[in-house]
């Protein structure tokens, strides 16, 4: 049973079959470029997860189809959660994955905004590709502020940041679409998908109670992702 919507759960949270986990995995690594970007990804959640102090237990929310759990693996002795409000992405990535690197997750039904987990449960939260599809601010600050009562030090958090080529295309496109203008390559739907100031974000993670540990750019200057790794602010 699906846990329950809580007020502020994204629209799209529970939009994947078993059938759409299965494709998104699948896209992945459908062509050279994506596998590229896989590849690529991975490496700067590898980088993240070095400047969170390589954490010995981490939680993967969203983990999706488990696209990280090999990396996550990687350190035998480290303790591994996955977590998707999915259902049917918990299936296939337990599917898809190696037995030898599944067995190694506790994997749980649960929402970001209402983490089933104990305060203080975990060393670090990886959380790749969720937070540019959260337009508002109070619900950023809601998953922040779970963040912070479920790690004990650091969370890596993965967003489309301002700052870029690629985000100067982006605004581009949005506005000939609201001027009616015909853009030169055909528009795609922006609306689950946001670019963030870094100015404000950086702003809200001080707020939730984060201090900025680190920055890791997709290719600086042009692309939009960029990784936080985050740190628990300590009380003086």
């Amino acid at each position: 049973m699906a846990p329950e919507v809580g007020e502020g759960e994204l629209d799209f949270s529970g939009k994947y079959s078993k059938q759409k986990a299965d494709e998104y995995y699948e896209k992945h690594l459908s062509t050279f470029g994506r596998r590229f970007s896989n590849r690529w990804e991975h490496g700067m959640a590898r980088r993240a997860l070095r400047l969170a102090g390589n954490p010995s237990s981490v939680l993967d929310l969203p983990c999706g189809a488990g696209r990280f759990w090999d990396l996550l693996a990687e350190d035998p002795e480290r303790e591994l959660y996955a977590a998707d409000y999915s259902e049917g992405m918990l299936v296939v990535a337990k599917q898809l994955q190696p037995d030898a690197i599944a067995s190694r997750f506790q994997v749980f039904q649960t929402s970001a905004f209402d983490i089933r987990m104990e305060d203080e449960s975990v060393d670090s939260i990886l959380c790749m590709r969720l937070l540019h599809h959260v337009g508002e601010r109070a619900d950023r600050m809601r998953i922040y502020r779970e963040f912070h009562r479920v790690t004990r030090d650091t969370v890596c958090i993965s967003l489309w940041v301002d700052g870029n080529y690629k985000a100067w295309r982006r605004l581009k496109l949005e506005q000939d679409r609201s001027t009616g203008r015909k853009p030169r390559k055909r528009n795609k739907n922006f609306q689950n998908r946001f670019v963030h100031r870094r100015a404000d974000l950086e702003q809200e993670f001080a707020e939730a109670g984060f201090d900025i540990l680190g920055k890791v750019d997709f290719l600086p200057g042009y692309s939009m992702w960029r990784t936080y790794v985050l740190g628990k602010k300590r009380e003086q």
